[in-house]
């Protein structure tokens, strides 16, 4: 059983929380000061969701971008991830597009959900949808925004001779439909209907609206049944510069960077945040916490020396503790510091019900030297 931050008191843990993520983003909204306001920030969120978000699955998708990249998971199941693949940095792979936040985003809207049952003409009802992006931050950079169709499934196992025109046009509100921004042919409704809508609707070099409704129509090619829509949601992809790395850290198993080596000497200790411990546990999905760890130990000789397998020492580092050894008050013993460190990723509600998944980057200690 792995330790928990239970022991120092829970007064601490928001302050080691917020130690360990990366530099808070610019505060969007007035917010309360402190470690737990910028550990907020930090995930995305203006303020902590309050109570137990709503009861809806997690889409299978956000399962599986997860399972693929949080490194505990792929370790405990490894065919998410295929022998020898090298996730790349701030790239979701299943999706092909660059990217370190994904986010489920579902209809906001009111749809006529009573279509006449057969229409000659083709005029089947029209649906509104409209969809949050306000969470969006304005330097998150969009890479894919992904319109995806469910429809009552008697209907779309029936199917229409000839298919069905999908139209998607901006919907004005007090106004009506707006100018039609993209027309696709499909052929089946059995699976999700999928439309990208970047650079349909917004330029693919421009940041997300803060909302986005549209107006749309599936009609039948030839003569047939209306189909009723069943569920409207949307998948964006976009990526946050301010929290991607350039290189790929391949992650070290967690046992061997806790253990070995004298108990004095600097190396990681375990340090296990779980969530529920600081009161998370209502609004993040996974995982239900991680092995941050830290840093302690003594960097004198011989503990600065670089041992097999280790980290290499800096020569800077060596040479102080050679200093140091011969006259203590002349210079100072270097400092045990992180070495190596890991991401991890976090799936979770935020405060719209939105299912988001965002990828953290240096979250997990896993090799300590001195510097």
């Amino acid at each position: 059983m792995l330790p928990s931050l239970r022991r120092p008191g829970h007064h601490v843990l928001p302050l080691l929380l917020a130690l360990l993520l990366p530099a808070p983003l610019p505060a969007r909204a007035r917010m309360a000061p402190g470690p737990a306001a910028a550990l907020l920030q930090a995930l995305g969120l203006r303020d902590a969701p309050q109570g137990a978000p709503k009861h809806r699955p997690v889409p299978p998708l956000m399962w599986r971008l997860f399972r693929r990249r949080d490194p505990q998971e792929a370790r405990a199941k490894l065919r998410w991830t295929p022998p020898g693949a090298t996730l790349r940095p701030c790239h979701v792979e299943e999706l092909g597009v660059a990217g370190n936040i994904v986010r489920h985003i579902p209809d906001r809207g009111v749809r006529a959900r009573s279509p006449e049952p057969t229409s000659a003409a083709g005029q089947c009802p029209e649906w509104t949808v409209v969809f949050d992006l306000s969470a969006v931050d304005p330097a998150e950079l969009p890479s894919q925004a992904r319109l995806e169709l469910r429809f009552e499934a008697a209907e779309a196992k029936a199917g229409a001779a000839g298919g069905w025109e999908l139209r998607v046009a901006w919907a004005v509100e007090g106004v009506g439909v707006g100018p039609v921004l993209l027309r696709q042919v499909v052929a089946a409704l059995e699976t999700p209907v999928r439309a990208e809508l970047l650079g349909a609707a917004w330029a693919r070099n421009a940041s997300a609206p803060r909302s986005l409704r549209l107006a749309l129509a599936l009609r039948p090619r030839a003569p047939g049944a209306c189909a009723r829509l069943a569920e409207a949601s949307l998948l964006l992809v976009t990526l946050d510069p301010r929290l991607c790395h350039p290189l790929a850290r391949p992650r070290r198993e967690a046992e061997a960077a806790v253990s070995g080596g004298p108990s004095s000497a600097c190396r990681a200790r375990r340090l296990y945040v779980s969530f529920r411990e600081v009161g998370w546990h209502r609004w993040v999905i996974a995982p239900r916490g991680f092995l941050a760890n830290y840093c302690q130990g003594q960097c004198s000789l011989p503990a600065t020396m670089p041992g097999p397998g280790g980290p290499p020492a800096l020569n800077h580092a060596v040479l102080r503790a050679l200093m140091h050894s011969a006259a203590p008050s002349a210079a100072g013993l270097p400092c045990c510091v992180p070495a190596r460190l890991s991401p991890i990723s976090v799936l979770f509600f935020d405060n719209s019900d939105n299912v988001v998944l965002r990828h953290y980057e240096d979250m997990v200690v896993d090799e300590c030297g001195c510097r």
